[in-house]
């Protein structure tokens, strides 16, 4: 989340993320709508990038089918309604040729190409075509200013690993690995590993890595499920679970035909496997001293993740 209230006003050229500083964690759960000392309400403006990603994986670890839903969401609180002047990846194709006729060979030189795009009717796309700008009047309160949506394979943010041996004829062994493929400095957070397990599955236990924090395990006897939560994951990391699991009955059938797929949900903030940005934010000026608070946030969130076993 970036706080640009500070910075001198932003031209075209001008990277929005420049001098750009952290929000404190406390912001994601405050009031959008602070009050300066004198019960006067801040000026300021959030967009958010998000992107809801399905994803497939075969047994061996293909991805068999990959998309991404994403919405850049506006929060206005601004008086007077200026003009504002959102800009995108000056890379953005559209369609599956990739855009523009000058962008002919953009698609495999790493543009962000979107399946198709459609937008809020307070968005006016004259210079779109040009330098893809969107030009609004924002209404108050909450809008999505553009919906999209991307099938071209992407990089996976997690990548999820499953092995099960059998122990006997009542017995057998789960071994679930996640490996976190984004940089270090994201932190996913609410990761929740789910499996369902045979149903004549009597007893799971559990075990995790030596020195774990942060880490639950729960079997679900109702319904015959595993799950695994993981309160937060740096990029980068590798975290494992063993599960032991009893048999109320021995097994006549291939068990990995009767368990899974395994499935994960996770939130990463200030992450978006898309590429799309926004570049510069830039809001038409009442005075000299007219300087609102601008924060872009960027958050993708699972909305189906499979893994199949």
């Amino acid at each position: 989340m970036i706080d640009a209230g500070r910075l001198p006003p932003l031209g075209p050229a001008a990277m929005f993320m420049q001098g750009s500083k952290r929000m404190p964690g406390t912001a994601i759960t405050k009031s959008v709508v602070a009050n300066e000392p004198g019960g006067r309400k801040r000026e300021e403006i959030f967009v958010d990038i998000i992107e809801k990603i399905s994803i497939t994986f075969s047994s061996s670890g293909y991805i068999l089918t990959s998309e991404i839903d994403g919405t850049i969401q506006m929060k206005s609180y601004l008086t007077g309604n200026p003009e504002i002047k959102l800009a995108l990846n000056e890379d953005l194709g559209i369609g599956r040729a990739g855009g523009r006729s000058d962008y002919g060979g953009s698609a495999g030189s790493g543009a962000v190409v979107l399946d198709d795009c459609n937008f809020h009717e307070s968005v006016q796309l004259d210079s779109f075509d040009v330098d893809r700008t969107l030009t609004l009047v924002p209404p108050d309160g909450e809008f999505p200013v553009m919906n999209y949506r991307i099938t071209q394979e992407f990089k996976p943010p997690f990548r999820i690993n499953t092995l099960i041996e059998e122990a006997g004829s009542l017995k057998a062994e789960v071994i679930l690995k996640i490996r976190a493929e984004f940089p270090s400095d994201i932190t996913a957070n609410t990761i929740l590993v789910q499996m369902p397990l045979p149903t004549y599955t009597s007893r799971v236990s559990f075990e995790l890595e030596p020195g774990t924090v942060g880490q639950t395990t729960d079997f679900k006897e109702s319904n015959k499920r595993l799950e695994w939560s993981l309160k937060k994951v740096v990029g980068g990391s590798d975290h494992t679970l063993r599960a032991k699991l009893t048999f109320s009955q021995e097994s006549h059938g291939n068990i990995t035909k009767e368990a899974g797929p395994v499935s994960m949900t996770f939130t990463i903030p200030m992450y978006n496997p898309s590429r799309l940005q926004v570049k510069y934010l830039q809001i038409a000026k009442k005075s000299k001293t007219y300087n609102p608070y601008r924060w872009v946030r960027y958050v993708t969130q699972a909305n189906s993740y499979v893994a199949r076993i």
